[in-house]
């Protein structure tokens, strides 16, 4: 059973907030994020959940568009044996309405082998991305929320000195919140507070 507190947890200055685990930590306190990201990390668990603000891509359909920011991530982190292994339709997302107008939320859920920061290939860790793609069409913004899960950590990863290496223990038995309802609790509870965030144009 898991025994992981949670609470709503203020985003870029509060003007966004979002539900999750207390036991992710703000990375920013560590080390510096870009303004367009918000990380946090779970050291004992290497799991982390990051939120990011980008410019809407008006060239990617609404339908698959957590697949294509899926691959897009896997490109860029030069992921090996990246594959899908499920995404959703599209879900409303009733908590998210700008002038009326709800935005559109897809997920896709992908396992990929990556490295960390400049480690090489041979470092690779196997794990579970989750990813949410939060279409605020209205205000030109695409949000991705990803959860990192590992799978399997390397030996030679700089991971395994924190969390061991080999199979990653399962967050039930740790007494943890499983990624799989850390991500949801993240989407589901994702709000606006204040839409200036995302330029006077609003």
């Amino acid at each position: 059973m898991s025994t992981d507190l949670y609470s709503e947890r203020p985003l870029y200055g509060g003007a966004i907030s979002s539900t999750f685990p207390n036991r992710f930590q703000d990375v920013s306190n560590i080390r510096q994020v870009p303004d367009h990201q918000e990380v946090f990390v779970d050291p004992a668990r290497d799991e982390s959940l990051i939120f990011e603000l980008l410019d809407l891509k008006h060239e990617v359909g609404d339908d698959g568009s957590a697949v294509w920011f899926l691959q897009d991530l896997a490109t860029e982190q030069e992921a090996e044996e990246g594959m899908v292994i499920e995404q959703s339709g599209v879900i409303d997302a009733p908590g998210l309405c700008y002038r009326n107008i709800p935005a559109v939320v897809t997920t896709a859920v992908g396992q990929m082998a990556i490295s960390k920061g400049r480690q090489g290939r041979e470092a690779q860790n196997i794990v579970k991305v989750y990813l949410a793609n939060l279409r605020l069409k209205e205000v030109g913004t695409d949000v991705l929320i990803t959860a990192y899960e590992p799978l399997h950590i390397s030996p030679l990863s700089e991971s395994a000195s924190a969390v061991g290496a080999g199979l990653a223990v399962p967050a039930t038995q740790a007494g943890c919140m499983p990624m799989a309802d850390v991500f949801r609790l993240a989407v589901s509870s994702f709000k606006v507070n204040d839409w200036n965030l995302f330029g006077s144009s609003v």
